[in-house]
């Protein structure tokens, strides 16, 4: 592997963590605490290229690379995991769904729309009995002439009530095996029969907006299906291979922010007349957070050169986001154990990054998903 960070993914970083120490820090235990999505911030996301990362400069994006996202992903969740959540989901998932399988006339003209921050950009797989076995979704869609007629429930949502289109998988073929009868629509949230019925109560990431979303009689005009009719689950699952290193870089970038965190406390801290960073126990435990966060950036990193240069990375990114979300998990824990009581209150951040950072071993497939994964990827050799 011949990787570094080139000068245009340096100047993004400093970009991201500048703008985030300025204009998230100060905002995000409000949001966080009063579950409020903040539609303000939406037009300076969209200023900084933060909401076309890798959407090409002819629709209007910053025409970069996966490193790029990861790196964007990484740097904003060190400050707030719903603002990582936001940039992840919304770029890796329905705006890289469209960008990935859209044809020229669906690109120009939901692409503008979306890197502008008119539309944000949501993407519903997921049912209330279908997460992980999501080939098993039950939502369907039926031909009615030149249009089709989608009708069914999806789940944990992200986006799915502010954006401005969805990215619905939904059923064409009921004989069909289950990987192979499923289809996308874009479907423009003002369609009637479109509702986000329920904001859902989350443990972590609480601003960041995720419903259940109904979709009953929604019309979507055949102009509007993404990709070949059945093969809707197979496009899929490239989709969530991205998606699945940017949840490795927010569960990295969390797991910085923890440590910054723990590492400035412990100086901090006096205990027994000497700060609590000259204690054995405590200089162990930096040290192990350190080395498990630096494993990590290295397979998140791997995953995202072998994308850039256009070679296969299931496998990779399923290992980075395992071995990421689990590592960064126990560094906020950890973390939260050198802060003592403290940690256990609010006065202090590093309550909420472990709240957010458990999503990591959750969304874009359960560490016990990746296990399979790479399970399998090991005995097909």
């Amino acid at each position: 592997m011949d990787f570094k960070f080139s000068e245009q993914h340096e100047l993004l970083r400093q970009s991201v963590r500048d703008y985030c120490a300025r204009e998230i820090r100060p905002h995000a235990r409000d949001w966080d605490e009063s579950e409020r999505f903040p539609l303000e911030i939406v037009p300076r996301l969209a200023e900084l290229g933060l909401l076309g990362i890798r959407v090409p400069e002819a629709y209007g994006g910053a025409g970069m690379d996966v490193t790029a996202y990861a790196i964007a992903v990484e740097e904003c969740a060190k400050v707030d995991g719903s603002l990582a959540l936001t940039i992840a989901s919304h770029n890796g998932l329905g705006t890289g769904h469209l960008l990935t399988f859209g044809n020229e006339e669906q690109k120009r003209r939901y692409l503008p729309r979306a890197v502008s921050g008119e539309a944000l950009a949501a993407w519903a797989l997921t049912e209330p009995g279908s997460g992980s076995d999501a080939a098993a979704l039950r939502t369907t869609a039926r031909r009615d002439g030149g249009d089709w007629i989608l009708d069914g429930t999806k789940m944990f949502i992200t986006q799915g009530s502010i954006g401005g289109f969805c990215v619905v998988l939904a059923r064409t073929a009921a004989d069909a095996p289950p990987q192979r009868g499923i289809t996308a629509f874009i479907v423009d949230t003002s369609t009637p029969g479109y509702r986000a019925s329920k904001k859902l109560k989350k443990y972590g990431c609480r601003w960041s907006d995720t419903v259940e979303v109904t979709l009953d009689n929604v019309r979507v005009s055949d102009t509007e299906r993404l990709g070949d009719i059945d093969q809707g689950f197979l496009d899929t699952m490239r989709i969530l291979d991205t998606g699945r290193i940017s949840i490795a870089a927010m569960a990295l970038g969390l797991g910085r922010g923890a440590l910054d965190m723990a590492v400035a406390y412990a100086k901090e801290r006096a205990a027994f007349g000497r700060p609590i960073a000259e204690f054995q126990a405590m200089q162990w435990m930096l040290a192990d957070a350190k080395t498990q966060l630096d494993a990590a950036e290295l397979l998140v990193y791997r995953a995202a050169w072998l994308a850039d240069r256009g070679e296969r990375y299931t496998q990779e990114a399923s290992i980075a986001k395992l071995f990421a979300s689990e590592a960064a998990t126990r560094v906020c824990n950890d973390a939260m154990q050198i802060h003592g009581g403290y940690g256990f209150t609010r006065e202090f951040e590093i309550e909420k990054h472990l709240r957010d950072v458990k999503l990591c071993e959750i969304g874009e497939g359960t560490s016990q998903v990746q296990r399979m994964v790479i399970a399998k990827h090991i005995l097909r050799t």
